[in-house]
Formats: structure tokens, C-alpha cells, sequence
């Protein structure tokens, strides 16, 4: 009923030989596509001449983050 291939002198059914292609593409991409994740929320660096001057620009942005959030999740009413 099923076709039948001889690989390394066994018999195995097509259905067989179509899982394990299907699998080995299926963890292929998974691991292709998969690991580690690298950070997009890390910035130019800070060129700032003393420690008062960077702490005021961490500061600043943490203050600009903050308000652009409040701003993206309360959308104006009419």
C-alpha cells in the first residue's frame, strides 16, 4: 500500500522519509531563527565630560521616556 524505498539496505515508507524532511527543515528554521535576542534599547554612547553631566542626561531621557509612554498610552479624548 505504501510506497517503499530501500536506504542503507532497509526499507522505509515514503510517509516515513516525508516526516523526517518535514522535521529536519521544521528544526532547521527553529534553530536558524532561534537564540538570543540582542538589546535595541541601548543608545549612542554618552560623551560627557564629568559624572554631574552624564547623570543629567540619563535624567533627561529617563524623564523624555516616560513622557512619550504616557503619551503613546493615554491617547487625547474629544
Amino acid at each position: 500500500m505504501v510506497v517503499q524505498y530501500t536506504i542503507a539496505g532497509r526499507q522505509v515508507g515514503a510517509h516515513v522519509l516525508s516526516m523526517a524532511t518535514l522535521g529536519t527543515a521544521g528544526l532547521g528554521g527553529f534553530l536558524a531563527f532561534g537564540g538570543s535576542k540582542k538589546s535595541t534599547e541601548q543608545g549612542p554612547p554618552i560623551n560627557a565630560t564629568n559624572s554631574d553631566e552624564e547623570k543629567f542626561i540619563k535624567d533627561f531621557m529617563q524623564k523624555a521616556e516616560a513622557e512619550e509612554k504616557k503619551t503613546v498610552s493615554d491617547p487625547p479624548t474629544t
